[in-house]
């Protein structure tokens, strides 16, 4: 008899989560005949991806109705109402769900507060997995949450190794209790059809040899302070140019920056593509300017795209990725000058050491493929 496994994970955006989520399941479904595999959609997140998951022997389980167009999502306060709204709207149907499916794992990964409280009041026989991503705030209300469940949780999952040992020095979660499970970044079929399909191009010709960095548009990625230390590299290196792909609320913000130092002809903002491979085939470096990151799946998608990485020391998972330094060039995240430098020292490095580096990060790359995060999953889940 299949075991069944759910994923709660409702997202307001496109965040790195959501394809965490999907090909996570996804690998469960592929590579093994022993689960049945069910997505929550929870306010109609999931609904697009319907045929997509379908496709790939995953079912999507409605949970309440779809209110998603709903919901506030741009900016820190709106995205917490909305929290609030998919926690009041939820409580009860999630409870019902559980009681009713009785599914043998629930793996939760967004908004894990409201199956958490569920799992503190209520007896269940199914198994929670708490999966923590990025780099969490350890408010105390969290805090407070995780130490008081963890009796009750099966497992707890870690996209890197150093959060999992954060979590067990500060008395958070036991040992035994907690795991490293890289995310399934890496669809390799996927990704090699997309890298070879062209649709980037400027002025009728594919763009070369270029930087590039990509993401949300947002106050994690630290974009301002990218395009500051470029600026000031341009100024050495006039003929290096910058595109910067994504979307989000501080677009207008970042054009602006661009303009008042009169950086149009070095620095382009592109417009969020599904498929970013083909660009980062064309490009010769990728930066990250994360002020946090749980290992950055744009940095791992550039590297296995043969790209060069110049990452900052943010937490939770670059330094882990790039071996402190050795399969890259790390700089101290948000420091004045400390971007410039590194990719000043990038251009002065012979043909040799940048594919020894290279060759270095593109090997860690094989974390995060979908079949050695399903082998990972699979071992957690028949391990009790």
């Amino acid at each position: 008899m299949k075991k069944s496994v759910v994923y709660w994970s409702p997202c307001l955006d496109k965040v790195g989560t959501v394809k965490s989520t999907l090909n996570s399941a996804i690998s469960l479904a592929k590579y093994s005949k022993d689960y049945e595999v069910t997505i929550i959609n929870v306010f109609g997140e999931w609904s697009s991806h319907y045929k997509y998951l379908e496709q790939n022997n995953v079912k999507l389980q409605n949970l309440t109705f779809d209110y998603y167009n709903l919901l506030p999502k741009k900016g820190f306060l709106k995205s917490r109402l909305s929290y609030i709204i998919i926690f009041l709207i939820s409580s009860f149907p999630l409870l019902f769900f559980i009681k009713k499916k009785k599914p043998d794992y629930l793996i939760i990964h967004l908004i894990t507060s409201l199956p958490l409280f569920l799992l503190n009041f209520f007896k269940f026989k199914t198994q929670f997995i708490l999966r923590i991503s990025g780099f969490p705030k350890m408010n105390l209300f969290r805090k407070k949450l995780w130490i008081k469940s963890q009796n009750k949780i099966f497992k707890i999952t870690c996209p890197t190794e150093q959060l999992k040992n954060d979590l067990i020095t500060k008395n958070i979660f036991k040992d035994e209790k907690v795991e490293t499970l890289f995310d399934a970044i890496i669809n390799i079929k996927d990704l090699i059809q997309k890298k070879n399909k062209i649709d980037f191009k400027d002025s009728g010709k594919v763009q070369k040899n270029f930087f590039l960095s990509a993401g949300r548009f947002t106050r994690q990625k630290n974009f301002i302070y990218l395009i500051r230390e470029f600026g000031k590299f341009s100024k050495l290196h006039p003929d290096e140019k910058l595109f910067i792909v994504g979307k989000g609320e501080l677009k207008k913000k970042m054009q602006e920056e661009i303009i008042k130092l009169n950086l149009s002809n070095h620095i382009k903002l592109q417009n969020f593509t599904e498929n970013i491979y083909h660009i980062m085939k064309n490009s010769k470096c990728f930066i990250l300017s994360s002020l946090w990151e749980e290992v950055g799946f744009v940095m791992v998608e550039a590297s296995f795209c043969n790209n060069f990485i110049i990452s900052s020391n943010c937490k939770n998972g670059p330094e882990e990725f790039l071996d402190n330094g050795l399969g890259g060039l790390i700089f101290n995240n948000n420091e004045k000058n400390g971007l410039c430098k590194k990719l000043i020292e990038f251009k002065k490095l012979n043909d040799a050491t940048i594919l020894e580096k290279k060759i270095l990060a593109k090997k860690k790359c094989s974390n995060f493929t979908m079949f050695n995060h399903y082998k990972k999953l699979n071992y957690i889940l028949n391990n009790k």
